[in-house]
């Protein structure tokens, strides 16, 4: 790396004694490790996750009264000064996460006349009001007889029969729209209502939801099907739709988990809950049975100065945190065969799923094995990005069994290969989920619906098959100049899956040098100026999730652990240990570390849908400080 960029440090390192924060750091995740031989950290997201539990609880008749009041707690403490609720840290307030966290505590008897239910009510009536909230809002209200079933979009259950071919078939969808999606298909065509037992008309506004102007789009094609959908849903073929309906139900249980989830996260969970139910099944049939008895498994319960609150997972990352845990362990010179690495061994090793799931429509060629999923439990849906750091981790560990181990990362090679898409990337769940008109469709107003490539994911991908010794394998190749094509004009790589340009180009950055780049190569001096001018003052480097809606916050937020390790993992690996930037980047670290040898990080810096849903993954602030500070340790010698 030539000297342009920023000239090397010209003293010795001047940092608090590296060494014992990577020590301190390293002893206090090991402590952190389950008997079993994994690693969890809490998945924390916004209170919508709460309140929709305790509105499925009321539909099915089991919500008690300890359940809402603990809930409540959990609520109300997440509340703004501004009398809203924000879906991350920090964040603005969000219209329907305010309105459904509004609902909750009037169904848990708070005073509509007490301070901080006025001030809520008055901002959503500034902001749109009901009619402002976003589809699925709107769902929960018509579920309560609280919106009309005519005012939502159509979604005929007869969409689930399109074959594979067909436009906006199932596989069309990604895996998490598509498990949400089915089970809705049920639920707006059945038009329930049931009893809430309050009302939020208050919250109406009076004014209409803006119409679409005639002209010739995309938006208004689909606003003029969703009609005809509509007229449709009052004459529909009753055998078509019974079948229809029963197609539904049948795919909706071939897919549920061993845990009682539905892809071990909570949307499609709690819709196919609903779905089956009004289906006819009773809650004390095995399908309902597991899956309400799964979701408890997914709460977190603590005790605070108000009282037990408890709130919902919306997922769980055992897999994720256990590899990205045994990298950063062996980064920081834990040996290869310590007990912690074999016993994490152990568990993911058992965890590789060999069976094929929806991802096989697409690639059915493809054999089954050699996939990982996110979570506990999840055969239908493994995912590449996770599938490729297990494998970066089993080939830096020890283990009795090595044959197991090379067998397992032979597998993996060979799904992560074959799950690359035409253009040369890889995302997350599928190959080739690049429908974009599904956006368009009316009831796609929050959250992605497709999985196309992302920097992100592709880039741990090519680091992977590169470590594994395939740098001239065509894959790769093909990998490393989708990467080079999707550099954004700045220098830094958009993250789909974390917060935000710091995540993608910490990624990617040494994924490209391990596939081979000179670190001098154009694209990587890019990278590293842009890392480099958006390092905070105080040394750190932080990017504010409104920079999925702002540029005008691209790489700017304050500095947290994650952040800074990424930005320094990206520094590191085309050799700038010896520039002011890093020495900087490592003290901030090494200040801010807890006396545990852990980090405060209450900024959500994962990504669930950019611009929509957000992550605080409770050990991303030990994990890649610990990454990061055992790579400079390493480095500086």
């Amino acid at each position: 790396m030539t000297d342009q960029l920023q000239q090397p440090a010209t003293t010795t390192t001047e940092v608090t004694d590296v060494h014992q924060a990577v020590m301190a750091a390293r002893e206090h995740f090991l402590s952190l490790q389950h008997p079993e031989g994994w690693w969890k950290g809490e998945l924390e997201t916004n209170v919508t996750m709460d309140v929709e539990d305790l509105l499925l609880r009321q539909f099915l008749g089991i919500r008690t009264d300890t359940e809402t009041e603990e809930a409540a707690r959990w609520i109300r403490s997440q509340q703004r000064a501004d009398g809203t609720w924000a879906n991350f840290r920090g964040g603005p307030g969000d219209l329907s996460t305010t309105v459904e966290a509004y609902a909750a505590l009037k169904l848990a008897g708070d005073d509509v006349e007490a301070d901080h239910m006025v001030t809520a009510r008055r901002w959503i009536l500034a902001n749109g009001g009901l009619e402002g909230t976003r589809v699925f809002t709107r769902i929960w209200l018509a579920l309560f007889g609280e919106w009309s079933w005519d005012e939502l979009p159509a979604m005929p259950p007869e969409m689930t029969l399109l074959p594979a071919w067909f436009p906006f078939n199932v596989a069309d969808w990604g895996c998490w729209a598509r498990q949400t999606v089915v089970p809705l298909t049920v639920v707006c065509t059945l038009r329930p209502r049931r009893r809430l037992g309050i009302t939020v008309r208050e919250l109406r506004t009076g004014r209409a939801r803006p119409k679409l102007r005639p002209q010739w789009s995309t938006g208004y094609a689909f606003q003029v099907l969703d009609k005809g959908l509509h007229v449709y849903h009052r004459r529909a073929l009753r055998g078509l739709r019974r079948y229809a309906m029963r197609h539904a139900a049948e795919w909706i249980v071939a897919r549920q988990e061993a845990d009682g989830s539905w892809g071990g996260i909570q949307p499609p969970w709690v819709y196919s809950l609903l779905a089956l139910h009004l289906l006819g099944y009773p809650l004390d049939h095995p399908v309902l049975r597991e899956g309400l008895a799964g979701l408890d498994r997914f709460l977190v319960r603590e005790q605070t100065a108000q009282g037990p609150v408890r709130r919902m997972e919306a997922c769980q990352s055992p897999v994720w945190d256990t590899v990205l845990g045994m990298l950063a362990l062996r980064d920081a010179d834990l040996p290869a065969d310590h007990p912690a690495l074999r016993r994490a061994t152990d568990y993911v090793l058992g965890e590789e799923i060999r069976v094929k799931g929806d991802w096989s429509v697409r690639r059915p060629d493809l054999p089954a094995g050699g996939a990982w999923a996110f979570e506990f439990d999840n055969d239908n849906y493994p995912d590449i990005d996770d599938t490729a750091e297990v494998l970066l981790a089993l080939d830096r560990v020890v283990h009795p069994d090595r044959a197991a181990v090379r067998s397992a990362i032979r597998r993996g090679t060979r799904w992560l290969r074959g799950m690359q898409s035409r253009d040369g990337g890889w995302a997350a769940f599928d190959a080739d989920n690049t429908r974009t008109t599904l956006r368009k469709l009316p009831f796609c107003d929050f959250g992605e619906v497709i999985d196309p490539p992302s920097a992100d994911v592709t880039a741990h991908v090519v680091e992977a098959l590169a470590v594994l010794g395939r740098t001239e394998d065509q894959a790769v190749r093909r990998g490393v100049r989708w990467l080079l094509d999707n550099q954004e004009e700045a220098g830094s790589w958009f993250g789909r899956w974390g917060a935000n340009h710091l995540y993608g180009t910490g990624a990617v950055v040494p994924a490209l040098v391990r596939a081979g780049l000179p670190t001098d190569h154009p694209a990587l001096c890019r990278a590293v100026r842009w890392v480099e001018e958006h390092q905070n003052a105080d040394g750190g480097w932080g990017e504010d999730l409104r920079s999925y809606r702002d540029p005008a916050w691209i790489g700017r937020g304050d500095s947290t652990p994650s952040q800074t390790g990424w930005a320094l993992m990206a520094l590191l690996a085309v050799g700038r240990h010896d520039t002011d930037a890093v020495r900087r980047g490592v003290e901030f670290l090494a200040a801010s570390q807890r006396p545990d040898g852990g980090w405060d990080e209450p900024q959500f810096t994962g990504t669930g849908f950019p611009g929509d849903f957000y992550i605080n993954y409770h050990l991303y602030r030990v994990i890649f400080p610990l990454t990061a500070l055992g790579r400079y340790q390493r480095a500086a010698g």
